[in-house]
């Protein structure tokens, strides 16, 4: 496995490979649902590129960025054992040199969610994607659909933009009792990490509410799983526009609804989503 640190190394060297190119795009701190990402991205393509890097724009002044976990030795053993092709591990002054001053956004989709909550979050987002393609000569790209509606945004920057990169969903994987993997969780201490455990059981007692629910039912049930858990949001959306309906309106009014959750335990913030199966139109 090649490590290279360069985006002109790597995009010479992604052009002289010939064949195609699948890209998963990820922060680091590596777990099972990364190498999910990993081996879809090998079953697509003839040469798989993984990028570890901690994006400095799409976290707020108030956020993790300096204790994000960052494992990159640990990363890349991982990474060799699958038999990844190229592990581009850029730094921050290097991918965004001074007088930088391009940025990405998405309207729409970004107004809502982690969007509403994490002011700029989504055009970090977008930025680093688009860079990211554009360095990697991406035929296609892997995203966990954990991060729901990062996954949609990316999704519509690609179509607005013409780009030649297909965008693949990864499903998400979770914990044995539920939890959705995150390179986060290590934040959890034990007691916090049990009372994660209800996020799950909100997720998939939703998902259990019948064609006639509303989307009132669908709120009322996550808060009483979740209890005294700090709730950032807790929203039913149409997975094509993610705008999130009115309490009155019923499951079966909704085009391919989503349940999206966004709690905060301790200093963690997690989130998770699912679509509520059945009671499409």
């Amino acid at each position: 496995m090649q490590i290279l640190h360069s985006p002109e190394e790597v995009q010479k060297t992604t052009r002289e490979w010939g064949g195609t190119v699948a890209l998963v795009p990820t922060m680091g701190a590596l777990h099972a649902g990364h190498l999910s990402l990993v081996e879809a991205a090998q079953s697509l393509a003839d040469r798989v590129v993984v990028s570890i890097f901690v994006n400095p724009l799409q976290f707020g002044p108030t956020e993790d960025l300096d204790k994000y976990p960052r494992t990159l030795e640990q990363d890349a053993s991982l990474l060799g054992e699958l038999n990844v092709d190229l592990l581009f591990a850029p730094q921050a002054a290097e991918f965004y040199p001074q007088g930088f001053s391009t940025k990405v956004s998405v309207s729409g989709l970004t107004a809502s969610l982690c969007g509403a909550s994490r002011p700029g979050h989504f055009e970090g987002v977008t930025t680093v994607c688009l860079k990211l393609f554009q360095v990697s000569n991406a035929d296609f790209a892997v995203f966990g659909e954990k991060d729901f509606q990062q996954l949609r945004v990316i999704e519509q920057m690609v179509d607005d933009l013409n780009l030649p990169v297909k965008i693949i969903r990864g499903a998400i994987v979770r914990e044995t009792d539920g939890l959705a993997m995150s390179s986060r969780n290590r934040y959890l201490t034990a007691e916090q990490r049990r009372s994660a455990g209800r996020v799950p059981e909100a997720v998939a007692a939703v998902r259990r509410l019948g064609a006639d629910a509303h989307v009132s039912d669908v709120l009322e049930c996550a808060r009483g799983i979740l209890g005294e858990i700090e709730i950032d949001y807790l929203e039913v959306c149409s997975e094509a526009d993610l705008r999130p309906e009115a309490a009155s309106t019923a499951l079966s009014k909704i085009p391919s609804p989503h349940f999206f959750l966004a709690v905060k335990i301790g200093q963690t913030r997690l989130i998770d989503n699912t679509p509520l199966h059945g009671v499409t139109p």
